[in-house]
């Protein structure tokens, strides 16, 4: 079979996409997350080539990547890589390039390492960190949604607390101590609860010449309650058990301003912190090139109920970036993993009928209810049928939940590993500075891809593809 040259990177004539031709219609996916495998897993090989476009290699289980940060994981253990979850395809193709450019009026996608025509276009591309304008934040504090930024949060936390051992100045040990998340959401709330697990169980273990008492972790939230997409019991028993582990909630708070040493908020309030967590809110991750029209608030895609956008015939749309706007939804559904995977799976399917010449079927959403975790035998769990959980039963549902969810063996094995060993022995094994944390000029900014393949690749500061959450 011959090979696609035209549209090579003819500056760069080592490095070409190189996918074959083919007589059967060709499937291009931009994003290797919850809704970009459920997808791929889905869609038929012997009816279609399809292409998956991701800046990384791997799938990253994103709802886990706190712990990461935290010190109770390592990161391959919530990775998974991409080409071996789909080594059993045949038809299947997928390379690691920044996915600038997307050109509807030629069905082309012009990529980091050459340009691609499509018969179908799927973006999965996902959600990014909504700073809501504010660039300032963007230098100077730390996000968390990819694998990079949680090993540099695990370092940075680590490097503080070495830094404080080595100083008598209170004041500078403050700044060092203290913790700032700002977001009350499922991912602002299990990371302050993993903090305040460090610090009772584990810190005082491997820092006994520092005054934890002195270690203040504050969670900022702008709205009046926790969790706010969730229940009212579910809210207000995660305010209960944070305050409980000595976490310093402060409800209606905004955070107006960071300069890395001291955080102000809206409302004159000051906290002096080297650590500031960003877990306030998220958009999707568009790419240049669809029409204005296409696009929702928060830089989602409008797409109908078979999540096909309103503006092309032949682009759909899954999971974070996706606005299946209606009546009943107008907001569309929730940035959620469970939403991402069914809407990946009902498109494959319903792709996978219009080649066979059969009905395809609308998206329905198939709510199984929301969790949070906030520590050890600590949880809320809203489930179908107004069913509240809270304590062990939520948090051990939790555990389960997660680890179904997980992509392969290894890693549900790995994962339940790690958390029998922490549960019995109170203990995170995994506190290494691997790779000590060094602020970059904008540590907000997407990971870039290995100088060796990044320095071949033109438009490399461009938009790219990401995981969906």
């Amino acid at each position: 079979m011959s090979e696609i040259r035209e549209f090579s990177t003819p500056d760069i004539p080592e490095f070409s996409i190189r996918i074959p031709d083919t007589d059967k219609p060709r499937v291009i996916l931009i994003g290797g997350g919850f809704g970009g495998t459920q997808f791929a897993r889905s869609l038929s090989d012997r009816d279609f080539q399809l292409v998956m476009f991701d800046r990384h290699n791997y799938h990253t289980f994103q709802p886990l990547l706190y712990q990461v940060a935290t010190a109770g994981l390592e990161p391959d253990s919530i990775a998974a890589p991409l080409r071996q979850i789909f080594d059993d395809k045949k038809n299947f193709y997928f390379r690691m390039a920044l996915v600038n450019r997307i050109v509807p009026e030629q069905n082309c996608v012009q990529t980091s390492i050459g340009n691609i025509r499509y018969d179908i276009l799927v973006l999965s591309t996902g959600s990014r960190t909504n700073f809501f304008g504010n660039d300032e934040l963007i230098k100077k504090c730390f996000p968390l949604k990819q694998v990079p930024q949680a090993l540099d949060l695990r370092s940075q936390i680590l490097q503080n607390l070495e830094k404080a051992v080595l100083t008598n100045d209170l004041r500078i040990q403050e700044g060092l101590l203290n913790y700032v998340v700002v977001g009350g959401g499922p991912t602002g709330v299990e990371l302050a609860g993993s903090l305040a697990e460090l610090k009772k169980h584990i810190f005082p273990k491997d820092y006994p010449e520092l005054d934890l008492k002195r270690m203040s972790i504050y969670l900022m939230e702008g709205g009046g309650k926790l969790l706010g997409g969730m229940s009212e019991k579910a809210s207000r028993h995660a305010l209960a058990d944070l305050k409980e582990m000595g976490v310093t909630v402060v409800l209606n708070s905004i955070v107006q301003s960071y300069d890395g040493e001291t955080v102000f908020l809206k409302d004159g309030g000051t906290i002096r912190s080297k650590t500031l967590i960003w877990a306030a809110g998220v958009k999707g991750n568009i790419i240049p090139g669809l029409k204005e029209e296409c696009l929702f608030r928060g830089n989602r895609i409008i797409v109908d109920s078979y999540n096909r956008t309103n503006c092309y015939e032949n682009i759909y749309a899954l999971g974070d970036v996706a606005a299946m706007v209606s009546e009943e939804n107008q907001m569309g559904y929730p940035m959620l993993a469970p939403v991402a995977k069914q809407q990946g799976e009902r498109l494959a399917l319903n792709l996978n009928a219009k080649a066979k010449g059969k009905a395809v079927k609308p998206f329905k959403y198939n709510d199984r209810g929301n969790m949070a975790t906030i520590g050890r035998n600590r949880a809320v769990a809203d489930l179908p049928g107004n069913i509240f959980l809270s304590g062990f039963l939520a948090w051990a549902a939790w555990m389960l939940v997660h680890v179904l969810f997980l992509i392969g063996f290894r890693s549900k094995l790995i994962v339940m590993a790690n958390w029998i060993w922490s549960y019995i022995t109170y203990d995170k094994g995994t506190r290494l500075i691997i790779r000590p944390y060094v602020k970059p000029n904008n540590p907000a900014a997407e990971e870039p891809l290995p100088k060796d393949i990044a320095s071949h690749m033109p438009g490399a500061e461009q938009t790219a593809a990401s995981s969906a959450r």
